[in-house]
């Protein structure tokens, strides 16, 4: 007997070097003593920067929790059947984060909070609310690998590639909107709307004012809606600062029927575990059909207890989020400065917690194919988990997503050390005698054994024995 449809097809996404990257490091993982040698996890966008400040206000405030005798009164109120409209406190809590995470500029409606399983519950909430199958949500590219998954796989919405290119430092611009809007009319594709993350993942960069304000009016004019993804709003550790889409509608004439917000706390506290996806519309009826979708992943009412009482801690939240930011200046600062010195550059960034590396100087040649080749050997001469332009839709090859946020400062120096170590050797190969003919008149091209083609070695299709389908958003 035969599956279904959805469990059968291809549009999981799952069939992508950036999951593959996942599969070579599962199957051998670094640790500093038990296996040096291991495969670093650099795709993995997670916070792990300030967990000793969660730790220390968790001690000092044993009630937050129900599993502590200081809060075991509160055991069986939160344990028994809770409204999915999600506990009044954590609302109220969450709503307040939000504006606290924006700079206080803006504030939000508790009653517009709606929760979701994750981020990525989060976005499939949306499409089902605003697109049936078969239409299609206009998306720059290159944008997070698995919306393939999370926007259209169980919803049958398609992603409509807007390109951005590094001509202009991938900024998204009026005409690229116009130009991919116009394709998909003629294509007969209808757009529902737009999707946009802002700070970018992958570029680690904010939308200035002027272009949210073009894309406001872009959505309105088109009568289409517009998703702000916005998980990383309060990581942001240089200017310029973090604009929301909110601040926008206060400032421009809009329909605000339009305009929805995906947030999470996933990234800005460092908590993907706790699978804490929001969902916030200024759309009645999408917060209304959004409540009713959200019993299919509801946060739990053990970590809605906790976060409402943390979150509600003025003086904890204020100085989480300028330390957090600090130490994410701070590590961002140290990585980029370590390629910096072996000559590889990133494209200029002040937020998210990766950077878009260009490596473009290091292809064989400069097509798919030598990007993929180069990642191959990345994967398994270097042992960095890094995830290739070509999985984030960018249409040109040699980009690579980098993650330094999810290590403590020895493995940095690891990875930076293996970095150095590569580049210098391909250095070599091109100051051979023997080479001096191939390298002649050229910038620095590294030459790899034809085995990087073999596809035993890393196949971009490779199946997963263990699927990052089910971890959090990275």
């Amino acid at each position: 007997m035969s599956l279904s449809k959805i469990a059968t097809n291809d549009m999981h996404g799952e069939n992508s070097p950036y999951f593959d990257g996942w599969k070579a490091y599962d199957e051998n993982p670094f640790h500093p003593t038990k296996n040096p040698n291991g495969v670093i996890q650099m795709g993995l966008a997670e916070n792990q920067l300030s967990f000793n400040l969660m730790e220390e206000w968790i001690l000092k405030n044993p009630k937050a929790s129900i599993c502590t005798p200081e809060g075991i009164s509160q055991f069986k109120d939160v344990a028994i059947f809770q409204d999915y409209h999600g506990l009044t406190q954590f609302r109220n809590a969450v709503a307040k984060f939000m504006g606290k995470a924006r700079g206080g500029r803006v504030k939000f409606d508790p009653d517009r909070i709606v929760m979701s399983g994750g981020a990525t519950g989060a976005d499939e909430m949306i499409m089902f609310c605003l697109a049936d199958p078969g239409e299609a949500f206009l998306v720059p590219s290159p944008y997070y690998p698995a919306f393939d998954r999370d926007l259209r796989w169980r919803t049958g919405v398609k992603i409509h590639p807007v390109e951005c290119t590094s001509t202009n430092n991938f900024q998204i611009t009026r005409e690229a909107l116009e130009a991919a809007y116009q394709k998909a009319q003629e294509e007969n594709i209808k757009v529902k709307g737009l999707i946009i993350t802002n700070p970018s993942n992958p570029l680690g960069t904010t939308l200035s004012r002027e272009t949210l304000t073009s894309l406001v009016s872009f959505i309105n004019e088109k009568n289409i809606h517009l998703v702000a993804d916005e998980i990383y709003a309060a990581t942001v550790f240089s200017s310029p600062r973090f604009v929301s889409v909110s601040e926008i509608m206060d400032e421009v004439e809009c329909n605000p029927n339009l305009i929805h917000i995906v947030y999470s706390l996933s990234k800005d506290l460092g908590l993907p575990g706790f699978r804490v996806g929001i969902v916030y519309s200024y759309n009645d009826a999408v917060v209304s059909c959004g409540r009713k979708m959200s019993s299919f992943g509801l946060v739990s009412s053990q970590t809605q207890h906790l976060l409402a009482s943390m979150l509600s801690d003025d003086e904890f939240v204020d100085n989480f989020l300028m330390e957090s930011s600090r130490r994410v200046a701070k590590r961002h600062k140290t990585f980029t400065e370590g390629l910096v010195n072996v000559n590889i550059n990133c494209l200029k960034s002040n937020a998210g917690l990766f950077v878009w590396m260009d490596l473009r100087h290091l292809l064989k040649e400069p097509t798919l194919e030598g990007e993929i080749a180069l990642w191959r050997v990345i994967i398994k001469d270097v042992k960095l988990n890094v995830s290739p332009g070509s999985s984030f839709q960018c249409s040109e090859p040699g980009w690579f997503r980098v993650c330094f946020a999810n290590m403590d400062e020895d493995t940095v120096e690891v990875a930076l050390k293996r970095i150095r170590t590569f580049v210098g050797k391909g250095q070599e190969e091109a100051e051979a005698p023997t080479k001096a003919k191939r390298w002649k008149n050229s910038t620095l091209r590294l030459s790899f054994s034809s085995r990087i083609y073999d596809e035993a070695v890393m196949s971009p299709h490779s199946p997963m024995p263990h699927s990052p389908l089910v971890r959090a958003r990275t």
